[in-house]
């Protein structure tokens, strides 16, 4: 068994069950790249400081490049004793380079190390996010640019209420999706300052410089309190609460890509290589894509609340117990980035049935409200106008008909304000192209904001 760093101050070796129930080592040897990187800024920075040699500084960067080559290649494995990535790598950096390694840990403490680490890492993961999920906003412009003039309903209460374009639909979740990108951002943002320096929650009496080590690091500054420095989680939580908003949003538009794919609905048909079979039933075609998006929402939730409850009753400063946040923090960023890849390429291969779309819109008397405010137009006041449009959807419901294929003199028995234009008025094109205003779904309005994207 790996001999502990602090073991002076004890006589008895750790219980093995112990150790192993305390080693953080099969999860955080994901921040191997971290750990290196902060340690090599510390190291140089000491010996700018005067606090070890500039030989030692060099050794110690050299020894922690090579641990970072191997670990990638395959040749240098984690040791299972050891109690954490921290301790692993200083130990093998000592193991190579000697007392030079003994150095490293000068001025610093693992509290401040394993904040710094999961900061970095955080910082790198937000940015592979917002890539994937730009991808999945570029996939949605294209394919709302391709549908400016497909029809549809738009719904509330999952009743048919209104005409509007797909390229229109889209165009709310392209919204849901920035603001989430905006959000991955800002926390992403708070979560890059540097908390190195705090050391185990007093901060240190070497003459440290933590603004040279996070401006090395690409930080954007330093933590204020040394306490807050190794106590603080908030921008792992934060980083939970902006993954859980996104999965609410791609689980919003998985539950309609699951009812729009089936045959009650039939506006679209996924790609096979999107979809799945039953081992029983030969005609079926699972939305499993979609399904399984909708089901990790609730594991990203789960993350979430993980995170808040651990810290819930936490006392300043570090407490072992926020060892669970880095299983929570890497289970939210892996399922996020497992996530966006098929669910964009579901997305981008799906055949969208335009003429089931407008079929939809058309029997569905979406554009009810446009024949009462054609009424309006013609003099009437609105809840006049409203009670007979209302009656005439009664009428086509009792005779299987639809309000633009009503004759002229139906339409005429429920008021005589109807004319010929009528048929214009409720076309769903008129309907549509009316509804101009700045976030409405006419072709030319959608269009104008997809090219400002």
């Amino acid at each position: 068994m790996a001999k502990k760093m602090w073991a002076g101050r004890f006589e008895k070796a750790t219980d093995k069950e112990v150790n192993d129930y305390n080693s953080s080592l099969p999860f955080d040897c994901k921040m191997y790249s971290q750990d290196i990187e902060g340690s090599i800024a510390h190291s140089q920075m000491l010996a700018k400081q005067g606090v070890i040699s500039s030989e030692d500084a060099e050794a110690i960067k050299t020894g922690l490049l090579s641990i970072k080559d191997d670990i990638e290649s395959g040749k240098l494995t984690f040791d299972s004793d050891a109690e954490d990535i921290h301790m692993f790598i200083e130990e093998e950096l000592t193991n190579r380079i000697g007392d030079a390694g003994k150095r490293l840990h000068t001025g610093r403490s693992r509290n401040d190390q394993v904040a710094l680490d999961q900061r970095l890492f955080l910082v790198d993961e937000a940015d592979e996010i917002v890539e994937l999920l730009d991808t999945l906003v570029d996939t949605l412009i294209d394919i709302a640019k391709d549908n400016l003039t497909t029809y549809m309903p738009g719904y509330t209460h999952l009743q048919r209420a209104q005409p509007i374009t797909y390229a229109h639909y889209l165009t709310a979740y392209i919204e849901m999706f920035r603001r989430d990108t905006d959000r991955l951002n800002a926390a992403k943002d708070r979560a890059n300052v540097s908390p190195l320096g705090s050391g185990a929650l007093a901060g240190t009496t070497y003459p440290l410089d933590r603004e040279a080590v996070a401006e090395d690091l690409g930080m954007h500054g330093v933590t204020l309190c040394s306490l807050d420095g190794v106590a603080d989680r908030d921008f792992a939580i934060e980083f939970a609460s902006a993954c859980s908003i996104l999965m609410m949003h791609l689980s919003r538009l998985s539950e309609e890509i699951i009812l729009y794919a089936s045959q009650e609905f039939k506006f679209y048909e996924l790609d096979d290589a999107y979809s799945t079979g039953s081992s029983m039933m030969p005609q079926k075609k699972n939305p499993d894509v979609a399904e399984l998006t909708r089901g990790k929402t609730g594991r990203v939730y789960g993350d979430l609340i993980s995170l808040l409850v651990i810290m819930k009753g936490l006392p300043l400063t570090y407490n072992k117990d926020m060892q669970e946040v880095q299983e929570a923090m890497f289970d939210c960023i892996e399922t996020i980035k497992a996530v966006l890849p098929p669910f964009t390429g579901m997305m981008k291969t799906m055949t969208i049935r335009k003429d089931n779309m407008e079929a939809a819109a058309l029997n569905g008397f979406t554009n009810a409200t446009d024949l009462a405010d054609y009424l309006v137009k013609k003099g009437l006041p609105f809840r006049e106008t409203h009670a007979i449009s209302g009656k005439l959807v009664h009428y086509c419901i009792e005779h299987n008909t639809s309000l633009e294929k009503l004759p002229l003199e139906t339409l005429k028995e429920f008021s005589p304000a109807f004319e010929e234009d009528v048929y214009d008025a409720i076309s769903l094109k008129t309907c549509v192209d009316g509804r101009s205003l700045i976030g409405g779904p006419a072709p030319e309005t959608v269009k104008r904001y997809l090219d400002s994207l």
